[in-house]
C-alpha cells in the first residue's frame, strides 16, 4: 500500500522537482477538489474520473449492538466514479 508521503515522493522524482513543491503542489490539489465540492461543484477530469457530492436521505437505521431502530440524519458523501477509459487500462 502507498501512503501520502510514498505517493509525494513519486510526483517528485516523476516531475524533477523537489519533495517540499510536491508536497505543496499535492495538498493544494486536494484543497482545491474540496473548496470545489464544498461549493456544490462537480471536478471532472477527462480520462480519469469524476469527483462530486452525493446527497444521501434522511432515513432509518438500526443498532447492530442492541438491533435498537435509530435515526440517520440527511448528509453529504464526496464520491469519486473513475472514467471508462481510466477503468479500462486495467484490463
Amino acid at each position: 500500500m502507498m501512503n501520502k508521503s510514498e505517493l509525494i515522493r513519486v510526483v517528485a522524482n516523476k516531475a524533477g522537482i523537489t519533495l517540499k513543491d510536491a508536497n505543496v503542489v499535492f495538498d493544494s490539489v486536494i484543497d482545491a477538489i474540496t473548496e470545489a465540492l464544498n461549493n456544490g461543484e462537480k471536478i471532472q477530469i477527462s480520462g480519469f474520473g469524476t469527483f462530486e457530492l452525493k446527497s444521501k436521505d434522511a432515513r432509518e437505521g438500526f443498532n447492530p449492538k442492541t438491533g435498537e431502530k435509530i435515526s440517520i440524519a440527511a448528509s453529504k458523501t464526496p464520491i469519486f466514479k473513475f472514467g471508462k477509459a481510466y477503468k479500462d487500462s486495467f484490463n
